[in-house]
């Protein structure tokens, strides 16, 4: 009896430090920034460019922290990921942005899969969007860009900067967790009306240099309130690698003058979820709905709602702010 006694609590012993290593375990790899050429206000100035882009692409995963609070595991081969954005959700100047209610996530959802309306209804009551905010660093094509130009390993393409907020409906883009199609969910989350405030005037170098992004602190502010400070320099891909990552993710699409891509947000978002949360659920299989579910009991203090205002700045290229109807 002691024996077995014994065998019992060295198994538990046992499975109790295997688990505690794989939700504990340390990353294989660990997100670096990428070389820059810092830009100062000095080195160009601002252009009254029209926003009215063909297309909208964004990156996503950009920053290291951001990476760390969002759990998810960073592949030093692999391109950068990017997603669209629908135009719709473009709105220089900011203004204004209504918090979608429940019925219309579900409609939007839709959009992706006939099917899920009738699954969310069953399994919710209610699905708050979980808003949320995103600084980023943007910028616009000032010339068409062909592949042959990304291939040549001297070609600076030429670009415009300006200031976004990437606003996202979380529950959205929750719901593509575990499907092959997640990053269409992303951009769903990402692309309702007036989810994209920019600042008007956008900020263009006099010399095109290679891998040169103006080197800003980017900030967001709720209310007041610091939630997000960084040097866009602590990003980890170069302008022309998401141009790249663009053409790879979406070949049908050409990159034309005019088109939109915003660079990824630093660490500080409402979403964030401790790593060895994000194994465990792995580990026990959660799909979509439970991950969901449990994200809706947690607190959602941080998640933006009406009345709140939100400002978005990179130092000299300027801010934009926004309040939430």
């Amino acid at each position: 009896m002691k024996i077995i006694l014994f065998d019992a609590i060295y198994f538990l012993t046992l499975i109790g430090l295997v688990a505690s290593w794989y939700l504990f375990r340390p990353l294989r790899h660990h997100a670096k920034p990428a070389t820059f050429n810092c830009l100062k206000a000095t080195d160009g100035k601002f252009k009254s460019i029209r926003l009215k882009p063909k297309h909208i692409f964004a990156v996503g995963l950009s920053y290291a922290q951001h990476i760390d609070e969002t759990a998810h595991e960073f592949d030093p081969i692999a391109t950068a990921t990017v997603f669209l954005k629908e135009k719709r959700s473009l709105i220089p100047g900011g203004g204004s942005t209504e918090i979608p209610h429940s019925e219309e996530l579900i409609a939007e959802a839709a959009h992706l899969d006939p099917a899920l309306p009738g699954l969310l209804r069953q399994k919710f009551a209610d699905i708050p969007p979980l808003m949320d905010y995103e600084v980023e660093l943007g910028f616009i094509l000032l010339e068409n860009i062909s592949d042959a130009n990304l291939a040549d390993p001297d070609y600076k393409p030429k670009l415009g900067f300006f200031i976004a907020n990437d606003l996202s409906a979380r529950s959205l883009q929750i719901l593509g967790e575990g499907m092959p199609n997640r990053l269409d969910y992303w951009g769903l989350s990402k692309s309702l009306a007036d989810f994209l405030p920019t600042t008007t005037q956008v900020w263009v170098p006099y010399e095109t240099v290679a891998d040169a992004i103006p080197c800003v602190t980017l900030e967001t502010r709720v209310n007041g309130e610091i939630r997000q400070s960084a040097k866009t320099d602590n990003m980890i891909y170069t302008p022309k690698q998401m141009l790249v990552a663009a053409r790879q993710t979406y070949p049908n699409l050409a990159l034309t003058k005019g088109d939109l891509v915003i660079m990824g947000t630093p660490g500080g978002i409402a979403l964030s979820t401790p790593r060895f949360k994000a194994r465990l659920a792995a580990l026990l299989r959660f799909d979509r709905f439970t991950k969901l579910r449990f994200i809706l009991k947690g607190d959602r203090r941080q998640f933006l709602k009406a009345g709140d205002t939100v400002s978005v700045s990179g130092e000299w290229l300027g801010e934009v702010t926004t309040r939430m109807e």
